[in-house]
C-alpha cells in the first residue's frame, strides 16, 4: 500500500518506470522482501480493499461545501482488456468525455479544508 500511495504523490506518468527505476534503486532496505515488478502487479489488486479503508479513515469532517471530480483509471489498452488478468472481475468498461476505456473510475471529493475522500468506483 506503502508503493502504491507514494506512486500517486510522485511526479512519475508511468508505474513501471517508478517502481523498477526509483523502488527498486532507492528502497530496497525499507522493503527488504521487494519482489519484482511483475509480481507486485499480480499482488496489487489485494491492496484494493485496504486502500479503501485506509482512506475511509482519513477522511475529514463533512462541512457541507464538497467539491466533487471524476477521471477515468485505465488499467490496459481497449486492445488488451479481453486478455487482461490482473484486475479481473474487478475492472469494467467505462465511458468518459474522451470515449471508451477499460478500468475504474476515481471519484474525488473535497471541502473548503482541504479534508478529501476518495473512492473508487467501477465505471458503468
Amino acid at each position: 500500500m506503502t508503493i502504491i500511495i507514494y506512486f500517486h504523490q510522485s511526479s512519475y506518468r508511468n508505474f513501471k518506470d517508478y517502481y523498477t527505476k526509483h523502488v527498486c534503486s532507492l528502497f530496497p532496505k525499507y522493503f527488504p522482501q521487494l519482489v519484482s515488478y511483475n509480481r507486485f502487479v499480480e499482488l496489487e489488486k489485494s491492496a484494493l480493499i485496504p486502500l479503501c479503508w485506509y482512506l475511509h479513515l482519513r477522511r475529514g469532517q463533512s462541512t457541507g461545501i464538497n467539491f466533487i471530480d471524476s477521471t477515468s483509471l485505465e488499467i490496459c489498452l481497449n486492445q488488451r482488456a479481453k486478455r487482461n488478468r490482473v484486475f479481473k472481475n474487478l475492472a469494467n468498461w467505462g465511458k468518459s468525455s474522451l470515449g471508451w476505456y477499460f478500468g475504474f473510475k476515481l471519484h474525488l471529493i473535497i471541502n473548503e479544508e482541504a479534508r478529501n475522500f476518495i473512492f473508487y468506483d467501477y465505471p458503468c
